[in-house]
């Protein structure tokens, strides 16, 4: 049995394809947590135990603010940081009352140097949160020039498993995922916002990477609809989905659910029990079979000269 790993039963959860508001006027802080509250009712009359909220979400709130905040990048991140105590009592007192697990997106936080990480929350029902930064700043993170990237690497404990968060783009990297696994993580949340189909794609098959090289569930939510008043959620592609190995026991092509058009959560419950037998049975086992990476031989590749 994997370490952080408790196979007494399934547990549901739920990643959302979450509609953006389309325009930036009659909404405050209330409609806000009135929504989130919503969404979350309606996960949680489905059964989920954990849900999982999409990245870049807390620029939603840029939307209270007025068109020259809202249209502004750096001027809607500086506003942001007057709902973040507001935000955190929000998404905790939603989990106290749903008994649910909640990664709740992301949060633009200002950091000592006047610059912000983009941080995603996770909130528990006993009232305890944590947080991970994310670790690799995109190309449109880099142009603003305000983004700092994340230093430190969390799993934490929740449910059966243990999990860690890979915000977007970091799921596309192999090596700190891995470490979260080896640290027990048996389940990755992606919280994820994708502007164009090939960003889109490149996270969903970071995602299904994940998954088969470290026998583990990979959790994605992602942002939907059209933001035209934001630089960053202006538009929004992708599916939210909950990913398998690909292996004996488990879906053939490592799906567990994606939303279609405009369903709004992906459902599934992630089976440790049979996450663990598939062990025994396993056609390939790429997350035992990771330390033949490293054999010596292998560590650099060398040019070889094409013998006549």
């Amino acid at each position: 049995m994997v370490a952080g790993v408790d196979a007494r039963g399934p547990w549901r959860v739920a990643a959302a394809k979450y509609r953006v508001v389309p325009r930036a006027t009659g909404f405050d802080f209330q409609a806000f947590a009135r929504k989130q509250g919503e969404w979350l009712g309606e996960a949680r009359e489905q059964g989920a135990q954990w849900v999982v909220l999409p990245e870049y979400l807390s620029l939603e709130l840029a939307a209270i603010h007025p068109p020259a905040v809202h249209a502004d990048l750096r001027a809607s991140l500086d506003a942001l940081q007057s709902h973040h105590e507001a935000w955190l009592a929000l998404y905790s007192s939603l989990a106290k009352a749903t008994g649910m697990h909640v990664t709740a997106g992301s949060f633009l936080l200002r950091i000592a140097d006047g610059r912000w990480r983009n941080r995603s929350y996770h909130f528990s029902p006993d009232g305890g949160h944590g947080w991970q930064d994310k670790l690799q700043l995109t190309g449109f993170e880099k142009q603003a020039g305000v983004i700092a990237p994340g230093d430190a690497l969390r799993v934490f404990d929740a449910g059966p498993a243990r999990f860690g968060i890979s915000i977007c783009y970091d799921s596309e990297f192999p090596l700190p995922v891995r470490a979260q696994c080896e640290a027990g993580a048996g389940v990755i949340a992606v919280p994820s916002c994708t502007d164009t189909e090939a960003g889109a794609t490149r996270v969903r098959v970071g995602c299904m990477a994940r998954a088969l090289e470290n026998r583990c569930f990979v959790v994605q939510s992602v942002t939907s609809g059209e933001a035209p008043w934001s630089p960053a959620l202006d538009t929004n592609t992708g599916e939210a989905a909950i990913f398998a190995p690909m292996d004996a026991g488990l879906p053939a092509d490592g799906v567990l659910a994606c939303t279609r058009g405009d369903e709004r959560w992906a459902i599934a419950d992630l089976d440790f029990a049979a996450l663990q037998a598939s062990r025994a049975r396993a056609q390939v086992a790429n997350d035992l079979d990771w330390p033949g990476q490293s054999r010596p031989g292998l560590l650099r590749a060398r040019l070889s000269a094409l013998d006549d």
